[in-house]
């Protein structure tokens, strides 16, 4: 209980004052984009780069603890695929969006803020690893399998290249980036830009949230409730659990980077899904579907998560 006070309802307690102020109209209707930007190129890269920067490399780059929620990112991207085989016959770009909202969590803008708020800055470093595991394995894979149906006649290897080049590009991965290797190379940072660094981070985790409210203040369910149900399953159910047998044959599932990759993995569908889905306009509904529904149980399973592993 005192895990939820403590934690969980801040951190949800912030989502719901974004979907009150986008329901309510408080915010204009270009809020949700304009904040986004804000925490997408500003926010949470100062973060993460300052973060890095401090950190010594072999705490972020844990080969144990990459091939360990690697697993688990997989292993729930390939049954997400089945599922959507099973239930509608769907082609390949609705297969791969299918396991992006399953193997995708929100790790950026609630992975963070929650591993933040759990285990202050000692939880950052493995968080930021599963970022960056998620990122190259869901948005890499997971882009290249979509355009090999949607852009067919392109050939394998440029469409990895334009795939693997887009998450290049995202400030998000760009930024840990260049963190490991101010880190490598030993870089002292100067005080007024650390000063300017840990003030522009400050803002990262409420941000992030509220822009996660606001995002889904202006969605609705209409359609494509069963492998939005079934992505949903998946991912907070299915693949904390992978995560909870996996990580023990690599890391101490009881040491601060076990934990935070056991959080991470149950996480809800980050609206990366729903984008993707929008770019290629594939299976929109369901990964709208699944992002809604997802994050509306994650307020169950995440604060029964916490409880578990025993976070005050």
């Amino acid at each position: 209980m005192q895990a939820i006070l403590n934690v969980a309802f801040p951190i949800f307690g912030v989502i719901l004052a974004g979907f009150l102020a986008g329901r309510w109209r408080i915010l204009g209707g270009d809020a949700t984009a304009a904040l986004n930007a804000f925490v997408s190129y500003f926010a949470l890269p100062v973060l993460f780069f300052g973060t890095l920067a401090r950190t010594p490399v072999q705490a972020v780059l844990d080969p144990a603890l990459l091939a360990g929620f690697s697993a688990a990112v997989v292993a729930t991207f390939a049954m997400g695929m089945v599922t959507t085989r099973l239930v509608s016959r769907g082609g390949l770009a609705a297969m791969s969006l299918q396991g992006i909202a399953s193997s995708w969590g929100n790790v950026g803008y609630m992975g963070v803020p929650l591993c933040l708020a759990a285990f202050g800055e000692p939880g950052l470093p493995p968080a930021m690893l599963t970022v960056i595991v998620t990122a190259v394995l869901s948005m890499v894979f997971g882009v290249m399998l979509i355009e090999l149906e949607v852009a067919a006649g392109h050939g394998p290897i440029r469409t990895f290249l334009r795939a693997a080049f887009n998450v290049a590009r995202n400030p998000l991965p760009l930024s840990i980036g260049f963190g490991i290797l101010a880190s490598w190379s030993g870089l002292v940072v100067p005080t007024p830009v650390e000063k300017w660094i840990d003030l522009m981070g400050a803002a990262a985790a409420p941000c992030a949230l509220f822009a996660i409210g606001l995002f889904l203040s202006d969605k609705s369910i209409k359609s494509g409730l069963a492998e939005a149900g079934l992505a949903t399953l998946i991912k907070l159910l299915l693949q904390p659990l992978l995560a909870a047998l996996i990580l023990p044959f690599f890391i101490d599932i009881r040491s601060v980077p076990g934990q935070v990759a056991l959080l991470m993995a149950a996480l809800p569908t980050a609206a990366n899904a729903f984008v993707l889905a929008k770019q290629f306009d594939v299976s929109v509904e369901q990964n709208t579907a699944a992002v809604l529904l997802s994050t509306a149980f994650s307020v169950i399973t995440v604060s029964a998560l916490l409880v578990w592993v025993g976070v005050s």
